[in-house]
């Protein structure tokens, strides 16, 4: 199924450390490329974290971030009194020395290990951050394929109208060689010496291969196939596209540097919007 590069996902859940939160947002890129935030508790899930988002993802510049926020009530936070005591000690120590010397509240909590959270599993914690993980990435890639979808439809209303144009220059063909043999006749016809008849057959047969395009409009018809097929397809498609939309661009170029009449340029020039439109669909696919 076709995925978009451009994607956000978001899960938060209760653990036995606290309440985590992951996110995992991306934008496109030629290849992955991945960051990670992750608390300092759970830095050591690193290389499973990567390991798991590049099983399920392939191209995009992605950023995954863990939050752990601290349970609350109580029991949550506890004081260390065997360190409270030395810290007090020390302190009446250091007044009878210095009795100018204050000793704020707010600056005890804040020494280590004062203030101590409630003693977690860790081997629990990592468990459940990776199941968090799991849930985080497989919302990433549905979100991932609904967008792509979208995508999907933007293309194909693009390819059917590049097939139309291709069928207009066709059925403009008959009529623009009709036009330009008149041309050419119409010309001869005025000059002062008549001109060898077979010679002048030769001649507007060569003339007239130069301005055909039949093969370049069987090969974006042959393309538009190509592109329907590919869009179809499970694994990501998002580099055969850009290759697909070279050789598009090189039959519209040639159409258009083949004109000899302007509803063909005309119609050459709308078959290289269409393909720019579809280019900027396709940078957003994986």
């Amino acid at each position: 199924m076709i995925r978009s590069m451009t994607a956000f996902a978001a899960v938060e859940r209760a653990t036995s450390g606290g309440t985590l939160t992951g996110e995992l947002r991306a934008v496109n890129h030629r290849f992955l490329e991945l960051g990670t935030r992750l608390p300092e508790e759970l830095r050591a899930l690193e290389p499973a974290l990567r390991e798991r988002v590049s099983a399920r993802v392939s191209r995009g510049k992605l950023d995954f971030t863990l939050r752990l926020r601290a349970p609350e009530g109580e029991g949550a936070l506890q004081i260390n009194p065997a360190l409270v005591a030395q810290l007090s000690e020390l302190a009446l120590d250091l007044h009878a020395r210095f009795p100018a010397l204050r000793t704020e509240f707010t600056d005890l909590l804040q020494f280590p290990g004062v203030v101590q959270s409630k003693a977690v599993d860790q081997a629990i914690l990592q468990a459940e951050a990776l199941a968090l993980v799991d849930a985080v990435v497989e919302q990433f890639v549905v979100a991932r394929e609904r967008e792509g979808q979208k995508l999907v439809a933007a293309i194909l209303e693009r390819v059917d109208a590049i097939s139309a144009r291709a069928a207009d220059v066709r059925e403009l063909l008959p009529i623009i060689r009709a036009g330009q043999r008149q041309k050419l006749e119409a010309r001869l016809a005025e000059l002062s010496q008549p001109a060898d008849p077979g010679r002048l057959e030769q001649e507007l047969v060569l003339w007239l291969q130069k301005l055909d395009v039949d093969e370049e409009l069987d090969r974006l018809d042959s393309h538009v196939k190509e592109i329907r097929r590919v869009l179809k397809q499970a694994e990501p498609v998002g580099r055969r596209l850009d290759f697909l939309l070279q050789e598009f661009n090189r039959e519209a170029n040639t159409l258009g540097s083949k004109s000899v009449d302007t509803r063909t340029t005309n119609l050459a020039v709308e078959l290289k919007v269409l393909i720019d439109q579809i280019r900027e669909q396709v940078q957003n696919i994986e």
